[in-house]
Parts: structure tokens; sequence; C-alpha cells
């Protein structure tokens, strides 16, 4: 009692003790209670996880896994030392005896199989094993600074994990003519809610799903269950995405920490076919390889580790030379989806610099687990390194043409060509332009209903488009600049991605109309192709006047900044479900699916409704949600009077819930798949270039000069007064 006495035996020390009480309480609130309440709000589930493929090795299974790893290492290495061009016989016997030799040995045996052999670790269990040596990592700026920091905070904090970001350095802008997150109200955007062409990219609906297939053989229907789900390219093993990051306070739960998948960035010989959907006792989540064979071969990042995921984006599944597709599960497997995101793989097949060797972090290079994606972006993809270059000119700088005999006349169009537009002269074919969520198609091989695609090409004019660029994008990934001679001629928003006029698309979307009219005949033909190809004729006219005052008022500026050049830009649009409570002139909010039913049903409205009743889902549309982030989420969009938290479902069914277009294309990067040669002089200087110049915000007089074939002429013959820009 006497100490207590002591500490009480003042005013002073009395005020001192409530204090520490108080923030005792908070501290304990914050740790214990403050979870429990957010996964309740949410409808989170978090729960210890485990994987089949975790298992411990007795010492003598761990030899023999260590010796079979060490060889096939090892003939790897000899393998890519000795000469092709010799009888067979020879050159194995070659290959044994470099196999045997020390400096093979030493530099071809994975590192990790001495590291676990000495620290006794004959079990993988996931980031624990991982941080036994890697509690912390230096990291190197490019100041020339070292920092050493928490491995753990520093993966759970980049974006491969919780793949937003309520920070700035967005190059993006709202409609409203702010850039995104520059003020004082920032609000977690990113991937896990960026307005997108699949509506399963609400993370929150769409993480993990086992569907039911059924697929025909010769006559006979086999059910099976396949994976699906925004979780198969994420490195976070819980139930659900990080959606305690979207918070202003708390943290993700230690059950969730432990589930992220260090090995699918940095093992060697991760098995893909563990990344598929299964389901325990607390719902359905993504498996992971966590075998001793994994984890005993991690090595150096290389690109084939960051293909595991980011083909799906750049090549597509079904590219050939996608790697990890032709893995896609021993059961479960993941449904493979046709046609690409963006059709630019980066592979030594369709890349130059794949060819060359180059790895995906030779540009995109690390600070610790924060990798960069560039200063430019037109989409709201989180950047964890917003301030960090990877650009072309990185490397080449801004006159890269040095063994041409024309290089001053090639450097000359640095100034108003990005490399990208003479060097990737086209996408992969099945490059998706138009896609239908709300008319789908049933595949019979595959056994589930899938998204109609209304276009694909990877054609210049067709399947992207030329646009001027300046490094800045709007909310819904539309590319900003403009022509260097600053007039307001140049207008995408109202003009090139809101208009499809190439006669032969046109006639290609009203052929796929009539087809789709076969199975839905509530489909007029010559509205759907009018919507498709115009979507801005889905606007009142009231609305189409504030959109041109928009772009008129809020996104000239914007447009103007910095310097601009012409960069091939893919072209995407998409028929969505959309809530009008909440719309604007460049779009209503998009709606979810539920992938199960999707898939399983073709019934698109059940799968919208499946989809809003998720609890996070209704949270949006209560007050707490509107004022953290949903009026300026809106406010971005271009709807100037707030979110409207009027449910969309009553009695089951939708309410004010209508399919539409967005009212224009989204416009994304395409950054790899360049080829060494580019395009000749022709192929934009000539009456029917690929370019379209007056679009592009040239004066008439300027763009006939520009699409005369003696222009081109001219510039192959070296004449340097008529380069591109030089009188602009």
């Amino acid at each position: 009692m006497k100490p207590l006495q002591n500490l009480l035996s003042t005013p002073a020390r009395r005020r001192l003790l409530i204090v520490a009480l108080v923030l005792i309480a908070l501290t304990l609130a914050y740790k214990l209670l403050y979870p429990l309440m957010f996964e309740s709000y949410v409808g989170e589930t978090n729960a210890r996880l485990t994987y089949d493929s975790s298992k411990t090795l007795t010492d003598a299974e761990f030899e023999a896994l260590a010796t079979d790893l060490s060889r096939e290492a090892r003939y790897r290495k000899a393998d890519s030392i000795v000469e092709t061009d010799q009888a067979p016989f020879a050159r194995q016997v070659k290959i044994e005896i470099l196999m045997g030799t020390e400096s093979v040995v030493r530099d071809a045996e994975p590192s990790h199989i001495k590291y676990f052999r000495d620290a006794g670790i004959r079990r993988y269990a996931g980031p624990d094993t991982c941080l036994t040596c890697h509690a912390t990592i230096k990291i190197d700026h490019p100041d020339g600074s070292v920092s050493t920091v928490n491995t753990l905070d520093d993966i759970v904090n980049s974006v491969h994990f919780k793949f937003q970001s309520n920070s700035g350095g967005f190059s993006t802008y709202g409609y409203d003519g702010r850039r995104v997150n520059s003020g004082v109200h920032k609000i977690p955007v990113g991937k896990i809610d960026r307005a997108c062409g699949i509506p399963g990219s609400f993370t929150w609906t769409g993480w993990a799903a086992l569907v039911t297939a059924k697929p025909e053989h010769d006559g006979r229907i086999e059910p099976q269950l396949r994976s699906e789900g925004c979780g198969q390219c994420h490195i976070g093993g819980n139930y659900q995405p990080a959606t305690e990051k979207m918070m202003p306070i708390g943290d993700v739960p230690d059950e969730a920490k432990e589930g992220i998948d260090c090995l699918i960035c940095h093992s060697t010989q991760y098995d893909m076919n563990r990344r598929v959907v299964i389901r325990d006792a607390h719902g359905l989540r993504w498996d992971q390889d966590r075998s001793m064979r994994a984890a005993l071969t991690v090595g150096p990042i290389r690109s084939e580790n960051c293909l595991r995921c980011h083909q799906h984006n750049m090549g597509g599944d079904t590219y050939v030379h996608n790697a990890a597709a032709q893995q896609n599960g021993y059961e479960h497997q993941r449904i493979l989806h046709r046609g690409a995101k963006r059709g630019n793989p980066f592979s030594p097949q369709d890349d130059a610099h794949a060819a060359a060797g180059l790895q995906c972090t030779d540009c995109h290079r690390p600070e610790g687990h924060k990798i960069p994606r560039g200063r430019k972006g037109v989409d709201l993809v989180a950047n964890d390194l917003p301030g960090k270059e990877v650009s072309c000119e990185s490397c080449h700088s801004r006159a890269p043409h040095n063994n041409s005999e024309h290089k001053a006349l090639l450097n000359g169009h640095i100034a108003r060509l990005a490399c990208e537009t003479c060097h990737i002269e086209e996408l992969q074919p099945d490059n998706v332009v138009l896609r239908d969520w709300v008319h789908p198609t049933w595949n019979a091989e595959e056994g589930i209903w899938e998204p109609t695609d209304i276009y694909r090409s990877g054609a210049p004019g067709k399947g992207f488009t030329f646009l001027w660029f300046n490094g800045n994008g709007t909310f819904l990934a539309n590319a900003l600049g403009n022509n260097p001679n600053g007039s307001d001629v140049y207008n995408p928003l109202m003009q090139q991605i809101a208009h499809i006029d190439d006669p032969e698309v046109v006639a290609a979307v009203r052929a796929k109309a009539v087809e789709l009219k076969q199975q839905y005949p509530d489909i007029d033909v010559e509205r759907y192709v009018q919507i498709a190809t115009n979507p801005l004729s889905q606007l009142t006219p009231d609305m189409l006047k504030k959109r041109e005052a928009m772009v008129r008022d809020n996104l000239r500026a914007p447009m103007n900044e910095g310097e601009s050049r012409i960069y091939p830009f893919k072209l995407f649009n998409a028929m969505m479900y959309e809530d009008m409570s909440n719309q604007g002139p460049f779009g209503a909010m998009i709606l979810p699916f539920d992938y199960k039913t999707y898939y399983e049903t073709g019934d698109t409205k059940a799968a919208v409704v499946k989809a809003v009743q998720d609890p996070i889902v209704q949270r949006m549309y209560q007050e707490p949600f509107k004022l953290y982030m949903m009026n300026e989420f809106m406010a971005y969009f271009g709807v100037t009077n707030g979110w409207k938290t009027t449910y969309p479902v009553v009695d089951g069914k939708l309410v004010n819930v209508e399919p539409h277009w967005m009212r224009q294309m989204g416009t994304l990067m395409v950054n790899h798949g360049i080829q060494r040669a580019g395009r000749e002089c022709t192929d934009c200087h000539s009456p029917n270039g690929i370019m379209d110049f007056a679009k592009l915000g040239y004066t008439p007089e300027r763009a006939a000069e520009l699409e005369k074939v003696d222009i081109a002429e001219e510039l192959a013959s070296g004449d340097e007064g008529a380069q591109s820009g030089s009188n602009d």
C-alpha cells in the first residue's frame, strides 16, 4: 500500500497516474478491441493459416532434396557454358565434367541449402522462416544513403501487399481538376477500388471463389471446381484483401501477415500449380507453394518471378509464352481468361529487352520491397516510389539513334514522339478493346459463362491509338497532354477516346451485336452499335454540356502541363452495371459481380445483387464511409453533388441500376512488346497513315503537309529541315 500512497501523494503524481492509465486503456482498446470491432463492421474473417505443402522433412529427406537441387542447378550452369555446336555425346561429357568443378559447385548450388542445413530448418513456415535471418534489411537509395528497415513492415506497406495508398504521388487528376490526394483530405485509392473494366476488381467481393464449371466432353458433362479471384495475383494469403490498410488507423492482423507469400517473388522453383483457391473451416482463400523445394531455391529476383503475375496483365492468360498459365493447378484449376488486357508481353519472343536478357528490376529498380512504376501513369494503380524515374531515357538518353545514317533526323523526332510510338508495331491480336459483361456467352469447352468480347485487335488505330501525353492521366485512365502548339483543338475526351468511327471496327461490332441478339432478343442492334461506338450518346444534352465544361475548365490546365509527346495507348471499354444514383458526365459508379454466380449461371443481375450484399459494400452506402472517402471519390469521378447513399438493392432486386458502356474509352499505357526495328516513315507520313494529325491538334495546313508521301521521302533522304516537330 505504501508505494501506492507515495504515488498518489501529490496532485501532480495523481494526474500522471491517470494519464498513464488512460494511455494503457487506449492501447489495449486499440490492440484488442478495435480489430474485433473492425472485423465485425466490414465482415472480415481472420484465422490461423495452414498449408499442405508446408511439411517437415527428416534429415535424410532434406539431404536427398539438397542433392537433387544441387545437381539440377549445376547441370543448368554447365549446360549454359558448353557450346551447343558439337556432337551430343561429347557435349554431355563436358557438361558432366564441368558439373564437378569447384567453381560451378560454388556458383550454382542454391545458397539456402547451406543456410537451412546449418540453422536446422527442416520446414518452411512462411514469413516466420524468412524473418529468422531477414528481420531487417538495408536499402540503398538513389542519393547514396543507406537505411535499415523492418522487413515485415516494409512488405506490409508496399503496394504489392496492400495495393492502395492514401498518400500523394499519383499522376492522375480528378475530373474536378484536382491532382489525386494532393490536398488535405487524402483517401485510399489504388487497385483495391479503381474503376476498371473488370468489376470483380472490387477485391472485397472477388478475392477468392470456387466456381463449379460444367465442361462438355464427348457429349458428357463433367463438373469440376475452378479457382477465380483477384487474390491469385497478390502476395496476401488471407480470406480477403488488406482492408485494414484503407482505414486511417489500424494494422492487418498477425494471421494475415503470416499468410504473405514470400516465395512467389523470391523462389526460382515456385510451383504455380499450388496457386489455387482452397476452402477451410473459415472460408475461401488462395493456397501457395510452401514446400522446402521452393524455399531452398530462393535466389535473385528475375523476370520469371514477376511474370508469374504480371504476364496475366501484359501478355494474357492465353499468351503462348505465359509460363504461369501453363501451370494452372493440380486441382481447382484457375480459370484462364481469354483476351489480353494490354496485349504487350514481356518475353524474349516478343520484346527486344527481354531477348537481350534484361530483367524487370533492371528498369524497375526496387528500394527494399518498394518497386517503382515510374513517374508517368494514367491509372489509379498505387505507386510505392512515385518520384523514381522508369523510362526509356534512363538508359537510352534523348538521343538514342547513334548507329543510323539518319541519326540526327531520328533523334529529332524524340521531341515529339515517345520511343514506344515507333517501336511497338502492334499488340497481340487477342487484345480486348470492347467487352460486354452484361450479356455473357456460354463457353461449352470451359463449362462457364464468360463476358463477351465484342471486339479484339492489336492493330494501330483499332486496338490502340496515338495521343499526346505529358505524364498525367484522369481518374478513369485517360491520357492527358496537348499538342505543343497550345491549341484547344486537341480534345480526346470529346473526340478520339469517345468515338469509334473506323468502318471495319463498326462493322465488326454490328456483326457481334447481331450474333448476341440470337441469345438476347431484347437487344436493339442499331442502338447497341451506337452506344458501343459512340458512348457519349448515352448522355443527356445537359450532361454533355457539363462534360464539355469540365474538360475545358478542369482538365485544360493539367493537359498543358510540362512536355507532351505522342504515345501509343491501348483502348478499352466495357458494358457494366452502374448505380445511376451516383452518376456524372464521365460515368456512374460501377457495381461488382459475384464471380461464382456470374460464371455458373450467366444471370448477371443476380451476380450484382449477390456482390452488393457483401458487408463492406453495404458499408459504402452508409454515412461513415460517405464522409471518410466516398464523397471525395465521387468528386474525382466528376460527380459534383456528393455520394448518394441510396442502397441499390431492395427486396433482392436492383433499384436504379442500369447497364451502360463507360462514357469514354480507357487508355492504358503500353511500354513492353518493344521491337528493335522502328516504323517506316510512310507508316505515319502518308494519306492513309496510322496517325490522324488533324485529331492530334495540328492545323489543317500542317496536318496536310505531314500526311504527304513526299515528306516521308524527304525525311528518309535526311532532309533535317523536314523533321516532324521542327516548325510546329
